[in-house]
């Protein structure tokens, strides 16, 4: 089983567990990227938070080659408007053996912004997701450093949102209010990130894509409504809190109930 282009294709590869995985599985070269990619949707994006494509000095090689791979002309900016997911450059100094973020097209960011990372190592990068540094930094920055030219892997990650927009940067609102076992099929999403890993063999930089999609509780069968009600239970406390699950848990458990019932009606 490979991992597929929608919600309920992705979810069945991701965490469903408290213990964090890399879950990656090899991919083919035609499984790369999203086939038939909304490309007026992305354009907006990047006109309306040009802020979200950055380079480092010294990170315009890496560009170029990745800009040449997907042939096109230009750079980070072409690249990434060429295609729907979005796009982020990591090389190693010499001197270091880890990799940083040095360049980053990310028009559908999962609260974050390209500014707060760039220049960061991975595992400050990822510093905000409770466990990282104890179960996935080491397994993580051994698996980048192995990465050879020509393979491809992918994995998928899920959240539950309250919001359909692809930009999600909720800011200073309050999530989830209101949301209840009777309005949670509408008011709560299922927000996937299709990631994928390759090294580039030129410059030697690893590409990192996240192709994002977004579908209403009420929208999916209801064997995936309950795979995401049991994979938020297994989220242990400290990441609850960070994503916010405490807000809406009660009424995506309700909600799930709800949809098991009727199928048995």
């Amino acid at each position: 089983m490979t991992l597929g282009f929608s919600v309920r294709e992705l979810l069945p590869h991701a965490r469903n567990s408290e213990k964090l995985k890399i879950g990656l599985c090899a991919l083919g070269e035609d499984e790369w990227l999203q086939p038939e990619p909304d490309l007026v949707t992305r354009a907006a994006a990047f006109a309306a938070r040009p802020e979200a494509i950055q380079l480092s000095d010294g990170a315009a090689a890496p560009a170029k080659e990745l800009a040449a791979l997907l042939g096109v002309s230009g750079g980070l900016l072409e690249a990434a408007g060429a295609h729907w997911e979005d796009m982020c450059l990591l090389t190693r100094r010499p001197e270091e053996d880890f990799y940083r973020l040095v360049g980053a097209a990310v028009a559908f960011p999962t609260d974050w912004r390209v500014a707060d990372k760039m220049g960061l190592p991975l595992a400050a990068m990822h510093a905000p997701i409770h466990g990282y540094a104890e179960q996935l930094a080491t397994g993580v920055d051994r698996f980048m450093a192995k990465l050879k030219p020509g393979a491809l892997y992918g994995r998928s990650n899920w959240f539950v949102v309250d919001s359909s927009d692809l930009c999600h940067l909720p800011g200073a609102r309050v999530l989830f209010a209101g949301v209840t076992p009777e309005n949670a099929g509408r008011r709560l999403f299922a927000r996937c990130e299709r990631q994928t890993l390759r090294r580039l063999p030129q410059t030697g930089a690893i590409l990192f894509t996240i192709g994002v999609y977004v579908e209403p509780l009420e929208a999916l069968p209801a064997d995936s409504v309950e795979w995401l009600a049991e994979a938020v239970q297994a989220i242990p406390p400290g990441e609850r809190e960070r994503r916010g699950i405490g807000a809406y848990l009660p009424a995506l458990i309700g909600y799930a109930d709800r949809r098991r019932e009727e199928l048995t009606d």
